[in-house]
């Protein structure tokens, strides 16, 4: 017969902790882009005067969003999410290179792709124990 020690009565419950968290966090990152991916495939008039501000024509607009909405449905399911938030992490990676080529605010535009990257890696990271496995932390 065995002793439960408080570590091993922790462990469960700390896995549903980072489980909760990591769905927060996923939830949390696709709820702004189904915000994001709606005003570009509706053709919001803002979207188009922001794609003219950071020199991009207004037309590809609608393609991003369509790209967006693909990625992220990738990211939703769990077979594919890997796979989306890669994908995910090169359309970040591109706005964040366009915040900088403008030359916008460095905390509130050009880190923003940052932002949402940790929050989507964050949230995949903490639901996921194989992607754990892979990048284990180190104690």
């Amino acid at each position: 017969m065995t002793t439960a020690t408080p570590a091993d009565s922790a462990a469960p419950s700390s896995g549903k902790a980072m489980l909760w968290t990591g769905r927060v966090l996923s939830a949390a990152f696709v709820l702004f882009m189904v915000m994001d991916m709606a005003i570009k495939l509706i053709g919001m008039k803002v979207v188009d005067d922001t794609m003219v501000q950071m020199g991009w024509p207004p037309e590809l607009a609608r393609g991003i969003g369509v790209m967006e909405l693909i990625f992220v449905a990738l990211y939703v399911f769990p077979r594919t999410s890997v796979l989306g938030a890669v994908l995910m992490t090169g359309v970040l990676g591109g706005a964040v290179a366009t915040h900088v080529r403008i030359a916008d605010p460095l905390f509130s535009h050009i880190l923003f792709g940052v932002y949402l990257g940790l929050a989507m890696w964050g949230g995949l990271y903490l639901r996921d124990p194989r992607l754990r496995a892979l990048f284990p932390i180190r104690r």
